[in-house]
């Protein structure tokens, strides 16, 4: 089967290069609260080790996770040793995941935290792309003191790229307007974010396409994926997955999609 590493692109303006499929990770860490269709139970180590190996040897360079995760972001930071240069790693700040139920904090402090939290739990000195995660008020969310905040971490070395996972086209738009990057939804059921993919294609911005597959409720992989890659503005779709099947027939997908 052929791979994705002929496919390569870059993030926007970033420099980073990613493959135009990247793996989420909530399913590594967390299987309460989460809107997938059927139960699952988390993977065992080995399970996991399997399926990074599987997703690298058909070129996925790109790991999505977030402290929202559950145990994600320590999982990965064991199963990733020794290999950190050759991931991607988005990571994110904003949301938490306690007691059952989301709990959210967008302030400069809490980033601070969160981020060096993250860097420790993922046994490394540097994220690649951070993301605020969104409840919705995105705008708000994206203060020019968060913006001033995440640039800071850029400064510092401590994240390569910066960016926001949104929910409105205003959020989206900001975050590209003043960041590297955006995490949006369009999918053949749900375009009203389009209006950010059009801006990042014409201002050479970064979007990564979440919930391609309606977090698994769109069985149709194949016209997802042609309706998504189709947009020059997406730069990347996130699937999360535990199944190496599943795993395959993105890629494929994705192949068929970019051919």
């Amino acid at each position: 089967m052929d791979d994705l590493k002929r496919l390569k692109r870059t993030l926007g303006d970033t420099g980073i290069a990613i493959s135009p499929l990247g793996l989420g990770t909530v399913k590594f860490g967390r299987n309460e609260g989460v809107k997938y269709p059927a139960d699952f139970d988390l993977p065992d180590d080995g399970a996991l080790a399997n399926l990074l190996a599987l997703a690298k040897d058909l070129g996925i360079n790109t790991l999505d996770t977030a402290p929202a995760y559950g145990t994600s972001e320590e999982r990965l930071g064991g199963l990733l040793k020794g290999q950190r240069d050759e991931w991607v790693i988005v990571g994110k700040a904003g949301e938490e995941f306690e007691n059952g139920a989301s709990v959210y904090n967008f302030t400069p402090t809490h980033f601070e935290t969160s981020l060096k939290r993250s860097l420790n739990r993922l046994g490394t000195d540097y994220i690649d792309v951070l993301m605020l995660h969104s409840d919705g008020h995105d705008v708000q969310n994206l203060s020019d003191e968060m913006i001033a905040k995440l640039q800071d971490f850029k400064d510092r070395g401590l994240v390569r790229a910066v960016g926001a996972s949104t929910k409105t086209v205003a959020g989206g738009i900001r975050a590209l307007e003043h960041l590297d990057c955006a995490m949006a939804t369009y999918t053949p059921d749900y375009t009203d974010e389009k209006e950010v993919l059009d801006y990042a294609a014409a201002h050479h911005k970064g979007v990564i396409l979440k919930k391609a597959l309606s977090s698994g409720h769109n069985t149709n992989i194949q016209d997802a994926f042609d309706f998504s890659f189709a947009h020059q503005g997406t730069s990347q779709i996130i699937v999360g997955t535990i199944n190496p099947d599943h795993l395959l027939q993105n890629v494929a997908a994705t192949v068929k999609a970019l051919s």
